[in-house]
């Protein structure tokens, strides 16, 4: 069956449909709301986050001024088809939504952001828990921004970037669920698997290994990285990069099948990077779509 990406446009935001491999793009969706940068989706419905409406500084340039700090973020859902967009978690009862992912089951898992915690909610919109709390005396080192789930060992992997450019970046590692008797704030099953990376963004699970962009500082910075998933209680090892050069790269879907991982970037690339280890071992990485807009999230879908 045809495979074909689905990806967010971030400003103005859009819910895009980019043809394999020819790279042809059509909307999906005009308005995917403020700020769309996470996406998901399973045979009944797109679902995809928001991080809200930023408050700009003007004396701040770029990126930094922007403060996203109000809670008018959401997770919303549409049709496989298009449609009439819904919200599963309406603005106000979280702050700014990062990466999505799905157990396959029916249960979406984010990063909030500026909300320095990951949360959970049921695709028909019930069920919102949250899995993760960092302090607020955490600061940006507690900003969560990319998850992966893995429903067979009962695991949470997320993304704490750190300070843009800084070197602090970390990925985590915990149980799908709460230790009975434990919090989302003080759960004491969490593991740091990588530390000091130079700002980990996205992440995807494939086999045993885990796969993650980076949007740091060069040389390790600005890459599509993987590692094996470490056992309990170990350390990660050092990260394989498969692909460097990207400009602020966030979304990832890694087809393991064909042997490729998809890259987004926030100069509206998406980049295609054959895998080492398959069939398309060998060629060169490649542009397949240049947009004049940034583009955040990515997934993959069969239809």
């Amino acid at each position: 069956m045809p495979k074909t990406l689905l990806a967010l446009q971030i400003l103005p935001g859009k819910v895009l449909r980019v043809s394999l491999p020819d790279g042809r793009v059509h909307t999906l969706l005009e308005d995917a709301g403020p700020a769309p940068d996470g996406i998901t989706a399973d045979s009944a419905a797109v679902y995809w986050t928001t991080m809200g409406t930023p408050v700009s500084d003007p004396r701040v340039p770029g990126e930094a001024g922007q403060d996203f700090s109000r809670p008018d973020g959401g997770v919303h859902a549409l049709g496989p088809d298009g449609g009439q967009r819904r919200d599963l978690v309406p603005p106000g009862a979280m702050t700014t939504g990062k990466q999505l992912t799905t157990d396959g089951a029916g249960t979406l898992y984010w990063g909030d952001r500026e909300g320095r915690r990951v949360s959970r909610v049921r695709a028909d919109g019930t069920g919102l828990t949250d899995l993760v709390v960092n302090p607020p005396e955490d600061g940006i080192t507690g900003e969560c921004v990319g998850v992966a789930v893995d429903p067979a060992r009962g695991h949470l992997y997320w993304t704490q970037k750190g300070p843009a450019k800084g070197g602090r970046g970390r990925i985590l590692r915990a149980g799908l669920d709460i230790p009975a008797g434990q919090t989302a704030a003080d759960r004491t099953d969490i593991e740091v698997l990588w530390s000091d990376l130079p700002e980990p963004i996205d992440l995807h699970l494939h086999g045993d290994r885990l796969y993650w962009t980076d949007r740091g500082a060069p040389p390790a910075g600005n890459t599509l990285n993987r590692a094996p998933l470490p056992p309990a209680g170990a350390a990660g090892q050092r990260p394989e990069i498969l692909a460097d050069g990207f400009e602020e790269a966030i979304g990832l879907a890694v087809d393991g099948e064909a042997g490729i991982a998809y890259v987004s970037d926030l100069h509206g690339h998406i980049r295609a990077v054959p895998l080492p280890d398959g069939p398309a071992a060998g060629q060169e990485p490649r542009d397949i779509v240049r947009l004049p807009y940034p583009l955040t999230g990515l997934c993959l879908v069969e239809r």
